[in-house]
């Protein structure tokens, strides 16, 4: 807007330097003959005549230059509109850390630690039912916080995922993307949001395949309350080959006004080298639920998941994923949830359970600080349990 200003005022300014000349020129020859005319002759002569006649062509030269100016904001409107589409927009949201262990086991203990998580999100649409997304993330955290934060990209940006979604009909959804997770359509019937990295996944750990090379998937929504959703990921180098690690889910959910439940399905394959397999499919089940009760009452959400490990090399069967979350959304200013589960767990370990509990208060739209405490058990003979503290500020802007 500054420089089409200054563009006006120029032209403007250049109009006045054109005009000025010209009607100089036309009074010069007046000027220098006056001492020469006969006072009757002048009246003779048609002064409003000469006037229209100057008139006519101070018109004329304004037209041209009026044209001029127009044309050039023309071109600067059309370079304007081309050098950034107005559907793309960006957001960014920052989390700041602070937090202390307690484990006589770790090099960390009792050491205050901080860190932080920057993500950015662009977006744009061609069509206006459409997404192009790009995920860019940077993070450093300390040994403590990288367990409840998982962000280790470090201080440089990294491209954390680029993806492009668009409906198919009017009930299919379509998704490729690169870094994407293959279950990004995926419904997870779940109310629980903790701050942490440790228990977010509500026990659905494996089957909800993530970490994804290149993805694909779909989704449909029959508009009833259900929905169903495949989706493979694979590696870039190798896609969908004999030496690539591919993974393959399925998702069916329903959804009600105050509860949902979901079921997903997932085959993980090992790599191969030189075409010869390393290890066979494994497949995961996971069953997820909540529930909403009017009021004041917190709302429930559950999970289990059970592995069933392929391959002959293997040394155990089973591995299994469990979770149960209560959460409140209005405690005073804020939120508050408690949850407890355990991940992974192979067959004929003893679970390390995780406990957490945390309180999300918002100072204004922009702005939350949540501190949490958490407890996981260590089932290793000899090693003591881990308590820790954090303290989360985050911004979105």
């Amino acid at each position: 807007m500054y420089f089409k200003f200054r563009v006006r005022k120029f032209m403007k300014l250049f109009k006045s330097l054109l005009i000025a000349p010209a009607t100089l020129g036309l009074l010069a020859p007046m000027t220098a003959t006056a001492n020469e005319l006969n006072i009757n002759e002048v009246s003779n002569y048609s002064s409003s005549e000469e006037v229209e006649n100057i008139g006519e062509f101070n018109q004329k030269e304004l037209a041209i230059t009026n044209s001029r100016v127009d044309g050039l904001e023309a071109r600067m409107n059309n370079f304007e509109a081309g050098s950034f589409s107005e559907t793309t927009t960006a957001s960014f949201g920052l989390d700041m850390y602070l937090g202390a262990l307690d484990d006589d086991d770790s090099t960390d203990d009792d050491a205050v630690m901080a860190g932080y998580s920057l993500g950015i999100g662009l977006n744009t649409s061609f069509t206006g039912s459409d997404s192009l997304d790009i995920a860019i993330d940077a993070g450093v955290s300390g040994e403590g916080i990288a367990e409840l934060d998982g962000n280790t990209n470090g201080d440089t940006l990294k491209v954390d995922g680029v993806s492009y979604t668009f409906p198919l009909g009017d009930s299919a959804t379509v998704i490729a993307g690169i870094d994407t997770d293959g279950s990004a359509l995926f419904t997870t019937a779940c109310a629980y949001g903790g701050p942490s990295a440790m228990l977010d996944d509500c026990a659905n750990v494996s089957a909800g395949i993530t970490g994804g090379g290149a993805t694909v998937g779909a989704s449909y929504d029959f508009g009833t309350g259900f929905t169903a959703a495949v989706g493979a990921q694979t590696t870039e180098a190798a896609v969908f080959t004999d030496e690539s690690a591919d993974a393959y889910a399925l998702n069916a959910a329903y959804t009600a006004d105050n509860y949902g439940v979901s079921l997903t399905y997932g085959v993980v394959e090992g790599a191969s080298a030189a075409g010869v397999p390393t290890q066979e499919e494994n497949t995961y089940t996971a069953f997820n639920a909540y529930y909403t009760p009017e009021g004041s009452l917190p709302s429930v959400s559950v999970g289990y998941e059970i592995g069933d490990l392929g391959g002959e090399a293997k040394t155990v069967d089973e591995t299994t994923s469990f979770f149960v979350g209560l959460s409140w959304d209005e405690v005073g200013p804020g939120t508050a949830g408690v949850a407890v589960g355990h991940s992974s767990t192979v067959e004929g370990s003893d679970e390390e359970y995780e406990y957490e509990a945390y309180y999300s208060y918002p100072i204004n739209d922009g702005m939350s600080i949540t501190p949490l405490i958490f407890t996981k058990d260590n089932a290793t003979a000899g090693k003591d349990d881990t308590t820790g503290v954090m303290v989360k500020t985050s911004f979105s802007f």
